[in-house]
C-alpha cells in the first residue's frame, strides 16, 4: 500500500464504519430502528464527520465521492453480489430489468458524426411512423444532432421523453432527395428478454431469454402458446450467457415446466427463516420434454429454472457447468437517486443445494474462477469438474447431483477453445462485427431494404473477398483474426448478423444455432 493510502485509511475507516450505521438506516429491517441502529446518535456522528470534512478539512474535498467510494468498499467486504448503483446508472438498470423505457424505439450508431438508424424496434413509434434502417436522423424539435461535438446523452434526451410527447424528426433517407420530417409520439418500448423463439424441428420449439425482467414471464408465455401452435411437443429453453435477474420471474418461467405443488426453490435468510416456493396448476408445458441449455456465464436467476428442472428430474440439462450464484439480492433506495444491491438471503434448489461458490477468498479470485476453468480443462471435459461429496444430494428420480459451485449439466457439451474461433465469437458478442455489417449494408441500402427474408436466405452470400476486408477491418481495431479452420463459421456469422440488422433477432439465433453442437445434440436426443 502506497503512502498516499496508509495515511488517509484511518479517515475512511471511519467514514466506513459511520456510513455501514447509515446504509442500515435505510434497509427497513426492523419496526424498531433502534434496535438496529444503537439510538440516533451514531446517525449524528455520521452527520458531525462529514460536516468536519466539508467545512474544517484543509483542501477541498468532495464528500459525495467520499461517500460513494466508502460506499463501495463496505459492500466489496460483504459478498461479490452486494452492489452499489450510482444515480448516474440507476435508470437505465431500472429500465432494463422493468422490461421497458419510454422513447420513440430504435436501435442506431453515431455513424459518421450522424444518427444511423439500425433497424426501428418492431411494434414501436418510429416503426409506426415509417422510419426504418439506414435512416440518418439529423435534427429532433430543431435541435442539430449532427457533428462530433453531440453527446450521447444529449441525443438520448432529445429521443426519450415523456410518454405521448410529441418529438419532431428530420431525417435524411439514402435515395432519397431532400429531408423527411416525421412526427413521432413517444410511447413505452419494450426491452426484449425473449430473444429469439422458433420451431428447430417439427416437434422442437426453441426459445432464448437473454435475462430475467419483470416483462419475461409474459414474454416466454406468449412465445411459447405461439410454438404449440405450430406443434411443439418439446422445448429448447436457451439460458447461456443469461447472467439471471428477478427471482419471482425466474419461478415463474420454472412454474410453466412442474406440476403443482412441485418445490421450485426455498430461501433461508440470516435469522434462519425458510420461505417455500412451490409450482401453481397453471404451467403451460408441464407434460413434454424440457431441454435447458446453460454454460460458465449462465448465472442466478437461470440456475434457479435449471436447478428446479433437475431436481425435479424434468428435463435434461445441456451445456457446461453454470455460474455458481446462490445469493438473494433486494434493490433499496438510498434517498438521493441511488440504490444499494443488498444480499438478504441464500437459495436452495428442491434437493437442498446451494449453488454458491466459495467467496471468502475475495471478489477479485471469486471472478478469476472463469479462468481457472479453462486451465483444469473443464471447458473441454467433465472429467475435469471437481465435487465434494460432502455436497452430494441425490433427486426423487435417483439423479445424483451436486452443490457448491452452479449446475453440472446432465449432458456434457465441450467449449471450443480453439483461438480462432474464440476470436471469432468475440468479435460477433462484442458488436464489432455487427458496426461491420452495418457499413457493408450501407453501401446499398436501398437494395438490401426492399428484399423478403426468403429473397435475403436465397440471394446473398457472404464471399471470400468480404471475409478479408473483415478480417482487415478487425486489424486496423488491434484484434488478429484468422480464419484458415473457421471460415465457414464466419460466413454464417457474418451473414446472421446481416439477418439480424434486416428482419431482428429471431432469424439471427435461428442461423448462429444451425451448426451449434449442444443444438445438433438436443436434437439427437429429441428423436431417441
Amino acid at each position: 500500500m502506497g503512502g498516499y493510502q496508509k495515511k488517509y485509511l484511518p479517515i475512511f475507516f471511519c467514514v466506513a464504519v459511520a456510513l455501514g450505521i447509515f446504509i442500515g438506516s435505510q434497509l427497513n429491517y426492523s419496526s424498531n430502528p433502534t434496535n438496529i441502529l444503537g439510538g440516533n446518535a451514531k446517525k449524528e456522528k455520521l452527520n458531525r464527520l462529514i460536516d468536519y470534512i466539508d467545512y474544517e478539512y484543509v483542501d477541498p474535498i468532495n464528500t459525495d465521492s467520499i461517500v460513494e467510494v466508502t460506499v463501495n468498499g463496505i459492500l466489496e467486504n460483504l459478498d461479490p453480489h452486494s452492489v452499489y448503483i450510482p444515480p448516474s446508472e440507476l435508470q437505465e438498470v431500472s429500465e432494463s430489468m422493468k422490461g421497458d423505457f419510454v422513447g420513440i424505439g430504435i436501435s442506431f450508431y453515431n455513424f459518421r458524426d450522424t444518427i444511423a438508424v439500425i433497424q426501428a424496434i418492431p411494434g414501436g413509434p418510429s416503426e409506426k411512423a415509417g422510419i426504418r434502417g439506414g435512416d440518418r436522423i439529423v435534427a429532433a424539435d430543431n435541435q442539430s444532432l449532427t457533428g462530433a461535438v453531440v453527446r450521447d446523452d444529449t441525443i438520448t434526451n432529445q429521443l426519450k421523453g415523456q410518454i405521448n410527447t410529441k418529438v419532431a424528426l428530420k431525417v435524411k433517407r439514402p435515395g432519397v432527395e431532400g429531408l423527411l420530417d416525421f412526427k413521432v409520439t413517444r410511447a413505452v418500448v419494450p426491452l426484449k428478454s425473449v430473444d429469439a423463439s422458433y420451431m428447430a424441428t417439427d416437434t422442437l420449439g426453441y426459445i432464448k431469454i437473454n435475462r430475467f425482467a419483470e416483462s419475461t414471464p409474459q414474454e416466454f408465455e406468449k412465445a411459447l402458446v405461439t410454438l404449440k401452435r405450430k406443434g411443439a411437443t418439446q422445448l429448447i429453453l436457451d439460458l447461456r450467457g443469461n447472467p439471471g435477474g428477478y427471482i419471482s420471474a425466474a419461478e415463474q418461467i420454472a412454474d410453466q415446466f412442474l406440476k403443482e405443488d412441485k418445490l421450485i426453490l426455498f430461501t433461508k435468510n440470516k435469522t434462519g427463516k425458510i420461505e417455500n416456493a412451490y409450482a401453481t396448476d397453471e404451467g403451460a408445458f408441464e407434460d413434454g420434454m424440457v431441454y435447458v441449455l446453460i454454460n460458465e456465464n449462465s448465472a442466478s436467476a437461470s440456475e434457479i429454472v435449471a436447478g428446479a428442472i433437475q431436481d425435479n428430474d424434468r428435463g435434461v440439462i445441456v451445456g457446461r457447468r453454470s455460474f455458481g450464484k446462490g445469493l438473494v439480492q433486494r434493490e433499496m433506495q438510498l434517498g438521493d437517486g441511488s440504490a444499494v444491491r443488498l444480499t438478504i438471503a441464500r437459495y436452495y434448489t428442491p434437493t437442498g443445494r446451494s449453488i454458491q461458490r466459495p467467496y471468502d477468498s475475495g471478489n477479485k479470485a471469486y471472478y478469476e474462477d472463469y479462468l481457472s476453468r479453462y486451465k483444469n480443462g473443464e471447458m473441454q471435459s467433465a472429467d475435469s469438474i471437481t465435487v465434494a461429496d460432502s455436497l452430494r444430494y441425490v433427486t426423487p428420480g435417483g439423479k445424483v447431483v451436486y452443490g457448491g459451485g452452479g449446475i453440472i449439466p446432465d449432458v456434457f457439451i465441450p467449449k471450443d477453445t480453439n483461438y480462432e474461433k474464440e476470436a471469432i465469437t468475440y468479435a460477433l458478442r462484442s458488436g464489432f462485427m455487427s458496426r461491420f455489417i452495418f457499413e457493408i449494408i450501407e453501401q446499398r441500402r436501398p437494395y438490401y431494404n426492399s428484399l423478403s427474408f426468403e429473397e435475403f436466405s436465397k440471394t446473398v452470400s457472404i464471399s471470400d473477398k468480404t471475409i478479408t476486408d473483415f478480417v482487415n477491418y478487425m486489424s486496423k481495431r488491434s484484434l488478429k483474426i484468422r480464419v484458415r479452420d473457421y471460415k465457414d463459421d464466419l460466413k454464417r456469422y457474418l451473414k446472421a448478423v446481416m439477418a439480424q440488422q434486416l428482419f431482428g433477432n429471431t432469424v439471427f439465433e435461428k442461423l448462429i444455432n444451425e451448426e451449434d453442437p449442444a443444438i445438433i445434440k438436443i436434437k439427437e436426443l429429441s428423436r431417441e
